[in-house]
């Protein structure tokens, strides 16, 4: 009976869509291409803030997009969106073809199990060669339906809007084909898909509801945060009182702000919700990473600020691909929210740098700072605050000193010897001896010494420099002492910064 229940209560969803390929293959125009089609025309403001999800009406049917940033960097992110997801979208400029992030998006999509639908787009260029497109998508076990595949493909142009409701039916299609349910009668349970600290409502997170339905005033709980729902508003910051299965929902009332991809539950009180946080955070502290660093390696302390944490959580993705061999990049605090009195005390006692992604710092915090004497950089751009953080992590490594071998002189006859200075006669064997230039002391193919070339004269006369075949007097300062025979092989250093 309970099965025949639970049957009967269940009701279909929309589908939850993440779109995957590579950077510049027009990700971001296609989601902006719907959002023209279904959302701007119809409603007033749009979508006026970045909230990590959104949803649109199609054929009198929901579906919800995930909306995953598009640069390499956020490739735990696109990962974590495709999980989340019940429809991927691969995405592939149809002039260009699979790229290097199409087969690590093609990769997150197998993992996930989840249908594949290809979007061909740039179709209005006239580059464009999709039937080629599909050769080398089979060569990465990608098959299509034209092919004899069973990977539906349709051609678009984000440009002209081409392709943009046929792709939309595809979506529905699949979807109905994959029956997705829900249970509108259980409590609701999702996972985070964008959190950040605004200034004034204080923790602010959105959420995707997965199953059951979330009220207005419910108790939830996540990995680290906890409270009752103080505000709750739909993709367009439209208050609601409740939210079904595959909604984004915009909350308030946790007492600090989530980590993204976190699972969300309701409970029936504040108490149970803080018991499940305190083991989920307790079984972290037990699997925290304990770094190990080598004595002879130098650390760059930093404390990393961001909006939010889909930004913080790409940041530290990218940071842990920077080469560390010589030199360690050591994060002490990674939040979101701006920079604090509290961070600029931190970064002092640790002789650390702040670095903020589109974050601000006011002008107490800037005055503070350049009192202490502490660095904050702020950035827009994530490549640019990781470029910034190699740049800080290349001034710590020993310059490379490149030695430019000049000339060799055999010794021919010894003048005089006293303390360290000597002055010998001989012969350029070999290129040229300049003044104020390194000697390496050569015997026997050995090298038994090195010093100074702190005077050079030829005919009795101080001179620059003495070229091969020609003999001169040097002035030599140093402690071994020449001998007759022995070859000084002239040479110059020079320094050169190293980058990582």
């Amino acid at each position: 009976m309970a099965k025949k229940k639970e049957q009967k209560n269940m009701q279909s969803r929309p589908p939850v869509v993440v779109i995957l390929g590579h950077v510049d293959h027009g990700k971001s125009s296609i989601l902006e291409a719907i959002k023209d089609l279904k959302i701007t025309e119809k409603e007033s403001g749009g979508i006026t803030q970045h909230i990590g999800a959104y949803q649109i009406e199609h054929q009198d049917k929901k579906i919800t997009f995930i909306d995953t940033p598009g640069h390499e960097a956020f490739s735990a992110m696109r990962s974590r969106g495709a999980k989340v997801a019940d429809i991927a979208i691969l995405v592939v400029a149809a002039e260009e073809g699979i790229k290097p992030q199409t087969k690590e998006a093609i990769d997150h999509i197998k993992k996930t199990g989840i249908p594949l639908i290809v979007a061909l787009n740039k179709i209005d260029k006239k580059e464009a060669q999709p039937e080629k497109v599909k050769e080398e998508l089979a060569k990465n076990n990608i098959s299509v339906e034209s092919l004899g595949g069973h990977v539906p493909s349709i051609n678009v142009s984000a440009k002209t809007k081409q392709g943009i409701d046929e792709l939309l039916e595809m979506i529905l299609l699949v979807s109905e084909m994959e029956e997705l349910k829900n249970s509108p009668e259980e409590p609701a349970l999702g996972v985070v898909v964008e959190s950040h600290q605004d200034n004034k409502r204080g923790p602010t997170t959105t959420l995707l509801i997965k199953q059951g339905t979330l009220k207005n005033k419910d108790i939830i709980g996540t990995g680290s945060a906890v409270g009752r729902i103080k505000t709750m508003e739909d993709f367009q910051s439209i208050p609601i009182e409740k939210a079904s299965a595959s909604t984004p929902v915009i909350i308030t009332g946790l007492n600090q702000v989530p980590q993204l991809g976190e699972k969300f539950y309701t409970f029936d009180s504040i108490e149970s919700a803080q018991i499940k946080a305190d083991k989920k955070i307790a079984k972290r502290k037990e699997e925290k990473e304990v770094f190990v660093f080598e004595p002879d390696k130098k650390i760059l302390n930093v404390i990393l600020k961001a909006d939010v944490h889909g930004s913080l959580e790409a940041i530290k993705a990218s940071l842990k691909s920077v080469p560390m061999d010589e030199v360690v990049l050591r994060i002490l605090k990674a939040e979101v929210g701006d920079i604090t009195e509290t961070d600029i005390k931190l970064a002092e006692s640790a002789q650390a740098k702040i670095i903020g992604f589109r974050i601000k710092a006011n002008s107490n915090i800037i005055q503070l700072s350049q009192q202490k004497k502490i660095k904050i950089m702020l950035f827009e751009i994530i490549y640019e605050l990781i470029q910034g953080t190699r740049e800080l992590l290349s001034k710590l490594l020993k310059p490379e000193v490149i030695r430019n071998i000049l000339g060799r002189l055999k010794v021919l006859a010894l003048f005089r010897n006293e303390k360290d200075r000597q002055i010998v006669g001989g012969k350029v064997i070999d290129g040229q001896i300049k003044n104020g230039t390194l000697i390496d002391i050569i015997r026997v193919d050995k090298k038994i010494g090195q010093g100074k070339l702190i005077q050079l004269q030829r005919d009795k006369k101080e001179i620059d420099e003495v070229s091969k075949g020609q003999e001169c007097g040097i002035l030599f300062k140093g402690t071994e002492v020449i001998e007759k025979g022995d070859i000084l092989e002239i040479y110059e250093e020079k320094t050169e910064k190293r980058e990582i």
